[in-house]
């Protein structure tokens, strides 16, 4: 009996010394500067904003902080999390949003994870990246947003349970998670590769999406980039060895980026969000040092995409249901040799759907379809329907494996069960094409 007392003791001794710490600020580690507590003037504000409005398109601050059919700047977004329910806030400068707000605390939130009053933010918004943020972008994006218009939108009240929504908490994960200190320029490196780092890492804030989190939703630094699930949609693997294998160079990944097709495909779901509200509106130069960092290159050269994949064996009578499936389902839009049609469809010979490692993306496309798409320069994708009421599991898994093996030079390795987990997580708002 005395030792589960013991232990019990010994938890309640932790605790109290847990939050003794917290409530002290003593695991609190700012990387702000004493600088920015003196205020900016009218006429510096004036001369930064042109500049926060890149800042802000790259550090894609639009697309979270908008509803969908909501007030600019708003807040509203729902996002899902293991937790429950996060969204996004107001900061538009309203009292409801970011008015009033002292240059400091604008910093204090974006780079430390705390608002004024000592309140932590919820780490949905993406603060652990954004501690990499240059002090004059910090700046500049301050004076941005305080010339928007003001928008009385009182923030949604978020859905997370005892003990996620006791904000306190926070600052123990900010501790383990956080990083103590800001990278500085790697002096072995070109300053093409470190602008490329400095976009992709803390504006832009890549590893967000694409790097797995663990139990306590950190992100698992020794697997940066290797592709995660996110709001049940996968974030591909975007190392050099995952953007390879998806038919990238980098030449072609930054025209991706900045008109969201290429010859690999369009982007869908929240890459397109990333695409039409970010990467489209910023400067060609940072979208290459963007592909040189993420391929790793101090220099980047002309060089042939990667060659296509040679097609993988399938079983014969996989081959001719799937075959009769897509000539009936797919082809008229993707053409009978995957060929697709301009203005209309992409092709899906050579697609990167079909050459990542994991086919769930594929298959939802395929299950719950895909809405009309518009991108720059007048082009247009048309709308996909879904076919989840058309097919079943076992339809899919043929077509699936023999598309990949056809065209992405997959092996045929989905199975049933594989196709009924992605059925199983479709939502209304998956089904919607978000």
């Amino acid at each position: 009996m005395r030792k589960p007392l013991i232990a019990l003791a010994g938890l309640a001794v932790g605790g109290a010394a847990l939050a003794g710490l917290v409530f002290s600020g003593a695991l609190n580690r700012s990387v702000v500067s004493s600088k920015v507590e003196t205020p900016l003037t009218a006429e510096q504000i004036k001369q930064l904003a042109p500049h926060g409005a890149k800042v802000a398109a790259a550090a894609d601050c639009y697309a979270c902080h908008t509803a969908r059919g909501g007030a600019p700047w708003a807040g509203g977004m729902p996002f899902e999390t293991p937790f429950g329910v996060i969204h996004a806030t107001n900061i538009s400068p309203s009292p409801e949003g970011i008015g009033g707000w002292s240059r400091a605390a604008f910093h204090r939130a974006l780079r430390d994870g705390i608002a004024p009053g000592g309140r932590h933010l919820y780490p949905a918004m993406p603060y652990t990246s954004y501690r990499g943020m240059s002090e004059g972008d910090v700046d500049a994006l301050f004076a941005y947003m305080t010339t928007r218009a003001p928008m009385p939108v009182a923030n949604a009240k978020n859905g997370l349970a005892f003990p996620f929504d006791q904000r306190w908490t926070l600052a123990a994960w900010n501790f383990l998670h956080l990083p103590a200190s800001v990278a500085e320029p790697d002096p072995e490196r070109s300053a093409l590769w470190n602008r490329g780092r400095y976009v992709t890492e803390a504006l832009g804030h890549c590893g967000e999406c694409h790097t797995p989190r663990d139990l306590t939703q950190g992100l698992r630094q020794s697997q940066a980039l290797t592709g995660a699930v996110i709001e049940g949609l996968e974030a591909p693997d975007i190392t050099p060895t995952g953007l390879t294998r998806m038919g990238f160079s980098p030449a072609s990944l930054a025209t991706f980026m900045g008109s969201g097709l290429s010859a690999q495909g369009s982007a869908t779901h929240q890459m397109f969000d990333v695409v039409h509200f970010s990467t489209r509106h910023m400067d060609r130069a940072d979208l290459t040092a963007m592909a040189a960092y993420l391929f790793d290159r101090d220099a980047l050269a002309e060089e042939a995409p990667p060659a296509p994949p040679t097609p993988a064996p399938v079983a014969a009578d996989v081959t001719a249901r799937a075959e009769k499936t897509y000539a009936g389902l797919c082809a008229g839009c993707h053409g009978a040799k995957g060929e697709g049609i301009p203005h209309v469809s992409v092709p899906m010979r050579g697609n990167a759907s079909l050459r990542t490692a994991s086919a769930s993306g594929f298959v939802r496309a395929v299950l719950a379809g895909l809405p009309a798409q518009s991108f720059p320069n007048g082009e247009r994708m048309e709308a996909m329907p879904g076919f989840a009421a058309d097919l079943d599991d076992a339809a899919i898994v043929d077509l699936t494996n023999w598309m990949r093996a056809e065209w992405g030079g997959q092996a045929p390795t989905v199975r049933a069960q594989d196709v009924a987990s992605v059925r199983a997580t479709l939502t209304t708002r998956h089904a919607a094409g978000e």
